[in-house]
């Protein structure tokens, strides 16, 4: 179980700190339909986390039986490949991000104040289903599956690396809704660092991510 956490807590965390879900969950707790909008918005978000992971690994022990050398051979390789993808989209982002001299969001993310409930709960869902998003996924399920852990131990993995996906999410809703005035300028501050330094952040977070699952890659090799 310790070798599981181990090997998805940077996965984890790479996934917290990815700027467009969060900068989704401070502008719809600034938005006049927060009460809304926010909760079914991170109901959407971690079933999609879960179920990113889930079906990856679930997927993964789907695969034929073969040996136990041949399997991390194979977990190696995926590795490499998911690896190098996330280097080259890290630096692909940066690079953009320098050339660019409006630093901005989205566009999209400017429909944010009109979104309802059910339109919320599906953007929670579809955002897992980003490049970067289920490469990290992907990357989550076969760590997991590689590692030896019972159904009791694969179900804790789970829970433990979706609370830490998630809490970027968790945390500014929870503390919205039971602190209101307290969190509304917090949130603006956040917004405004997010929109400036957010890409950049999730960028570099990117690269480095991609470096260490390219070397755990190298070491199942």
């Amino acid at each position: 179980m310790w070798q599981a956490l181990g090997a998805l807590l940077p996965i984890a965390v790479a996934l917290a700190v990815s700027s467009v879900p969060i900068t989704v969950t401070i502008l719809l707790l600034l938005s006049p339909n927060r009460s809304k909008t926010a909760l079914p918005f991170l109901i959407g978000w971690v079933i999609g986390v879960v179920a990113v992971i889930g079906i990856s690994a679930i997927s993964a022990q789907a695969l034929p039986a073969v040996p136990r050398r041949a399997q991390e051979k194979v977990t190696g390789a995926l590795e490499l490949l998911i690896g190098a993808a996330l280097i080259v989209l890290g630096v692909v982002q940066i690079r953009r991000r320098s050339h660019t001299s409006a630093a901005g969001m989205p566009h999209w993310l400017s429909a944010v104040d009109s979104f309802n409930g059910p339109v919320s709960f599906a953007v929670g869902v579809v955002l897992n289903l980003r490049p970067k998003g289920l490469l990290l996924g992907i990357t989550a399920g076969l760590a997991l599956h590689a590692a030896p852990v019972n159904s009791a131990e694969f179900a804790a993995v789970v829970i433990i690396y979706t609370l830490i996906a998630t809490s970027t999410v968790v945390v500014p809703i929870v503390a919205s809704f039971l602190a209101p005035k307290k969190v509304q300028p917090k949130l603006v501050s956040a917004r405004d660092w997010i929109s400036v330094n957010g890409r950049v952040l999730t960028s570099a977070m990117m690269f480095m991510i991609g470096v260490v699952i390219f070397g755990a890659g190298l070491t199942h090799l």
